[in-house]
Parts: C-alpha cells; structure tokens; sequence
C-alpha cells in the first residue's frame, strides 16, 4: 500500500497508478481527504489516498453495504435503494433532463446503474468524455462510502462500446495469435478499460497492459512475457 498526496483526486490516482506500476483498473483506492480550494484561497486540501493493487490487498472478510449469501456477495435493497436516491438527487440538480432506469447488482458489474433521458446524448458527451467523468465520480462515491465497485450504463452507450470493442479485438487478435505479440491502435476513453479486460480475458498466460504514448494516446499491448505471479 502505498499513500499518495495530490492537488486533485484525478492526480493522486495517476500517481497511484505510476507508484504502482499498473493500471488504474487494477488499484483499490481509499480516500482519506478529499482535494478543497478553501476560501480566498485559504485553508485550502489536498487529495490524500491510500493505494494498492487489487491482487496483492488481503481479503479481511468484511463487506461494507454487503451481505454473504450462498457464497456469493449480494447487496441489500435498502442499500441499492439508497443510492438510486443519491442518483437521483444528482440529476436533479444537473442541467441534464435525463432519469435513473435501474439500480441493480450483480457480480459481474457491480452496482449497476443505468440512466435514460431525452439528454441522454449529451449526458455521454462528444466520445464519451462526460460518461467518463461521471463514471468517474460514481465509481470513486460508491467505493468509498459503500466499499461496491459499480458500473454506469447511460441510454446501452456502454453496450454500444462493448460491441464496437470486441468486433475491433477480434480482428486485432489475428495479429497476436500470428505473431504472439500485438499492440493496439491509439485507445480512448472507456475503451481504453474495455479492451484492457477483455484481452487479459482472452490471453491470461500473456502479459496484457496499457502503455502511455508519447503524445498522450494510450494503447494495450500483449506479449509473449507471463504477467508476474501476484
């Protein structure tokens, strides 16, 4: 574990993530200040996180917000119930005319929610950018006080990206089972997250990770090398 101080929240985990050495996927993260301007520029914070990687935090057994039940985790209805009111609370007040659908849960997403509207388009932004911030926001919120991850899902937008990503994974793995070595093209956004799970899905004995050009674009590259044991 490691305890990260930052200017912003953004920045602490890019620095959890170079600290690390890994994606910021793949890092469990416990705010324990969050970033404040202050007043007049006074009595201002900064972001203070504790970091570590997914694979090497021990299972303490406990589960904030959660239950154990025939062996898999569950969360409460009072729980889920909880959060759409906080969603919806967040909408509310945005500028956006847009409604929670569902407030769900599973093992696979997490709490899963899923948002509709006549602005629906303009909640996920030109290629995602709102999505991603938004996304972002939840992901940290419902971590943090609920210890869940979550997935948002705005009018099958991520649905969308799935397809679109797997259909350009399909034809990328032609390379990677040619050559035993691939790199992706220049990735944005939630593709970036989507194409970094799916690969590491279909080559778990191969190193897949996220590797950041010199311009700023980050692609996915899988090898020949076995990922290290964790």
């Amino acid at each position: 574990m490691v305890k990260i101080v930052a200017p912003t929240l953004e920045e602490a985990y890019k620095k959890a993530s170079a600290a690390l050495d890994c994606s910021i996927v793949d890092i469990d993260i416990e705010v324990l200040q969050a970033p404040s301007k202050g007043i007049f520029g006074l009595f201002s914070k900064e972001a203070i996180i504790n970091a570590s990687h997914k694979s090497k935090r021990k299972d303490t057994g406990k589960i904030t917000a959660a239950m154990k039940h025939s062996g898999k985790e569950t969360v409460s209805s009072d729980t889920l119930a909880e959060i759409e009111k906080g969603m919806k609370k967040l909408l509310e007040t945005s500028c956006f005319n847009a409604h929670v659908r569902s407030v769900t849960y599973d093992d696979k997403n997490g709490v899963l929610i899923a948002l509709d509207g006549e602005d629906a388009a303009l909640l996920i932004g030109k290629e995602g950018y709102r999505y991603k911030a938004l996304s972002y926001m939840i992901h940290n919120w419902i971590k943090v006080k609920y210890n869940l991850t979550s997935t948002l899902e705005i009018a099958h937008f991520l649905q969308t990206q799935k397809e679109a990503i797997e259909k350009y994974l399909d034809t990328f793995s032609e390379k990677v089972e040619e050559s035993g070595r691939a790199q992706t093209k220049p990735l944005d956004g939630i593709l970036v997250k989507l194409a970094l799970e799916s690969l590491r899905r279909r080559y778990p004995e191969k190193y897949v990770a996220i590797r950041t050009l010199k311009n700023g674009k980050k692609v996915i590259i899988v090898n020949e090398y076995n990922r290290k044991a964790t």
